[in-house]
């Protein structure tokens, strides 16, 4: 998706603010049983087509309105992710000032996690699956 110059610019200054961390360094911290919330910015349609084990969704949209009672505890270890780590980084800037301490956005979002072929749940499923890593993708 092509993204419209104002909308980057948005992006760019929040980023100078918030933490980021890469898709495979977050699968890495999942797998050695460190303890993350994750928090699915996406659009509902995106959360319903598939979203990382164990997120909880909490879309752009109403976030700041719903965090304080989904997520009390602003020292709470949040990853934020969307689709590729910007609207990740717009929320991110955001929770920061109302409180929240320790908020990483994770750059690649879901498309890196699904590119590499880390699992996913879908609504309904009772386990995640394995995706297939595109050709040529291996997982870094």
């Amino acid at each position: 998706m092509r993204h419209s110059p104002g909308f980057l610019k948005l992006v760019d200054d929040a980023k100078t603010r918030v933490k980021e961390a890469d898709f495979r360094d977050i699968k890495r911290r999942l797998d050695s049983r460190e303890k993350l919330t994750l928090v699915d910015v996406r659009e509902d349609n995106e959360w319903a087509r598939g979203h990382l084990p164990g997120a909880v969704h909490l879309g752009k949209g109403i976030i700041e309105r719903d965090i304080e009672q989904a997520i009390p505890d602003k020292d709470a270890p949040l990853v934020l992710y969307c689709g590729g780590g910007f609207r990740s980084a717009l929320v991110a800037d955001n929770l920061q000032k109302m409180g929240y301490t320790n908020v990483i956005s994770m750059d690649g979002g879901w498309r890196g996690w699904t590119t590499a072929g880390y699992p996913i749940e879908r609504p309904g499923e009772d386990s995640a699956e394995e995706l297939p890593m595109e050709k040529g993708e291996a997982a870094r």
